[in-house]
């Protein structure tokens, strides 16, 4: 069975169809720059180019970078243009897309399901944690397999500032940083995090988990295991497409 997924960041929009029974994508995915300003209906223009490019004519998930309630409602706006919230989602990318059914899904959510489902947290029971590192950061928490949504533990203050400006991909990038320095930005951002929920895995995802081994290795004193993301950058996608199909 394919679904379509797509993936919408600060910097790119992403998708390709999904194979949900590998859990990988069916096809070589298509990415269009995100627009700026990174307006709903900016974003939405975007979204219709990357599933027009495969002429897609069947339900599509997308993640947001964002808190989304009641699988449409967008609450929060740290990456993207503010008139995004309270934006009805749903209804804006079903118009879009010509009525197609669409599911939305808070981004770093989406990547977790995907990865606890075929990837790093895969029969991990207890508390796990994944964060994705990107423009910002994302999380989602799972309880014993079941997720706790919207989480947004980028936002976190750490030292006087917003968690994903300091810790994020983007930070490293505008920053100019080593991967070592950068390291120990996220090595103090990961003890802050364990400190408040003493997780038994962290899962490392965005688009840094293909670089995995150029800054765990400099990461300390975490008691938790750290692993980076086998799905790596795919995992929203697929997250998006899986969160599709139960609708």
């Amino acid at each position: 069975m394919q679904i379509f997924g797509v993936d919408i960041g600060g910097s790119g929009i992403k998708g390709a169809p999904v194979d949900l029974a590998r859990g990988d994508l069916a096809q070589e995915r298509c990415k269009v720059l995100t627009p700026h300003p990174a307006t709903p209906d900016s974003v939405a223009d975007g979204v219709k180019e990357v599933v027009d490019h495969f002429g897609w004519t069947g339900p599509v998930g997308l993640t947001f970078p964002g808190v989304v309630t009641g699988g449409a409602t967008i609450r929060t706006a740290a990456n993207v243009d503010k008139s995004w919230i309270d934006t009805d989602a749903r209804a804006l990318f079903s118009e879009r897309l010509g009525g197609l059914p669409v599911t939305v899904v808070n981004d770093a959510d989406a990547a977790g399901v995907a990865e606890m489902e075929f990837g790093a947290g895969h029969g991990r029971g207890g508390t796990v944690i994944l964060l994705t590192f990107g423009t910002g950061i994302g999380s989602a928490l799972f309880v014993d397999g079941v997720l706790v949504p919207n989480t947004e533990l980028g936002h976190l203050e750490l030292h006087g500032h917003d968690a994903e400006k300091r810790a994020s991909s983007k930070a490293r990038e505008d920053g100019e940083l080593t991967w070592e320095h950068w390291a120990r930005r996220v090595q103090k951002y990961l003890a802050h995090v364990e400190m408040l929920f003493s997780p038994e895995l962290f899962v490392i995802g965005g688009g840094v988990s293909r670089k995995a081994q150029k800054f765990l290795p400099h990461i300390e004193g975490i008691k938790a295991e750290i692993v980076p993301a086998q799905l790596q950058n795919n995992a929203g996608i697929v997250g998006a497409a899986m969160r599709a199909a139960k609708q």
